[in-house]
């Protein structure tokens, strides 16, 4: 069965939209760091402006290390390291990681060993957190959390 690790965030964000962006800044970082390791990555968003918002921060994201991306449908037929989507399919070949940005719990989850996901700042993606964990929890997957306020990432 799959592990889930949900990174709860801290409270920054002085809105929703600020509570996305800091959220899409580290599922960049995440990928970055599963790249670095040599791990396969998918990103799932909600939809098709949210896998174009997360594909252009990706090209953006470091200037001094490149993550090899591209949207699912796009680039060469291997695929690249970090592969964005979201359609219901999922990924267009085997991953290790999931980076769950959708609302939802994709059906294709239970497909990949590690998943991660996130609880927002704000109480609106809270609530939405919450129903996430609630599905993961019914598909029998392992699940954690790590409060980033009280523990933050070190990807040294």
């Amino acid at each position: 069965m799959p592990n889930a690790l949900f990174y709860v965030m801290p409270d920054e964000a002085n809105s929703p939209t600020e509570a996305t962006q800091q959220v899409h800044r580290l599922a960049c970082e995440l990928a970055q760091n599963a790249y670095v390791n040599q791990q396969l990555v998918y990103i799932h968003t909600q939809d098709r402006e949210q896998a174009y918002a997360v594909d252009e921060l990706l090209w953006q994201f470091e200037p001094n290390s490149f993550v090899p991306h591209n949207l699912k449908g796009e680039g060469p037929l291997t695929g690249a390291p970090v592969e964005i989507g979201f359609d219901t399919l999922g990924p267009n070949k085997n991953r290790h990681l999931l980076i769950n940005l959708a609302d939802q719990v994709p059906s294709f989850a239970v497909n990949f060993g590690q998943i991660i996901d996130f609880v927002a700042n704000d109480a609106g993606h809270k609530t939405i957190a919450r129903d996430r964990y609630r599905q993961y929890k019914s598909l029998g997957v392992t699940l954690s959390t790590q409060d980033l306020a009280k523990q933050p990432l070190n990807f040294v």
